[in-house]
């Protein structure tokens, strides 16, 4: 009986992946394209490029304070963190640096959203970007572990779900080597 619970459960998985990917603007790349090497800052004031990624799958969150659907997304982008924590996926949520007064006004928003704990950066003069052709958010880049870009999600969505997450795995596993 438990097997047969465990199949219908990876069934369901494996088709509400694909669905899920449809219905919210997913685009994976037949031929992957080489990301961007503009420079930004970690949230400790580091200098950071995407080449500090390689060896990752990365989801670089194009994010802004103004853009409701970006603030609605925090809590399920915290679950989503707290999922794949300590994997390698790296979440980098990267917003443009003249929204902020400085990194800490970032931080103190994202507390108070109950978000802290996600890695954030800031993009100087939205230079990076620019270089990925992003001028709406949320916006997500997906790059492998060798530093491509393989795809792209559009709008926000419901990060932490089960489905979403395992997703991203898939996406990571059939990737990273591209």
């Amino acid at each position: 009986m438990k097997k047969y619970i465990s199949a219908i459960i990876l069934a369901v998985c494996f088709w509400a992946s694909p669905t899920w990917a449809k219905e919210k603007n997913v685009n994976i790349y037949d031929t992957i394209r080489e990301a961007p090497t503009e420079s930004f800052y970690a949230a400790d004031g580091r200098k950071m490029s995407l080449a500090d990624f390689k060896g990752k799958f990365v989801l670089l969150m194009s994010w802004s304070r103004d853009c409701l659907p970006c603030i609605r997304e925090l809590p399920s982008l915290k679950g989503f963190y707290d999922a794949t924590k300590g994997t390698d996926i790296e979440l980098v949520m990267i917003s443009n640096d003249n929204e902020w007064s400085d990194l800490e006004e970032q931080r103190q928003f994202l507390k108070k959203y109950q978000a802290e704990n996600l890695p954030f950066y800031v993009d100087p003069d939205g230079n990076l970007a620019e270089s990925l052709g992003i001028f709406t958010s949320p916006h997500t880049v997906l790059i492998n572990a060798k530093g491509h870009e393989i795809g792209r999600i559009r709008g926000s969505a419901e990060w932490n779900k089960p489905e979403v997450i395992e997703y991203i795995y898939k996406l990571k596993a059939e990737n990273n080597n591209r």
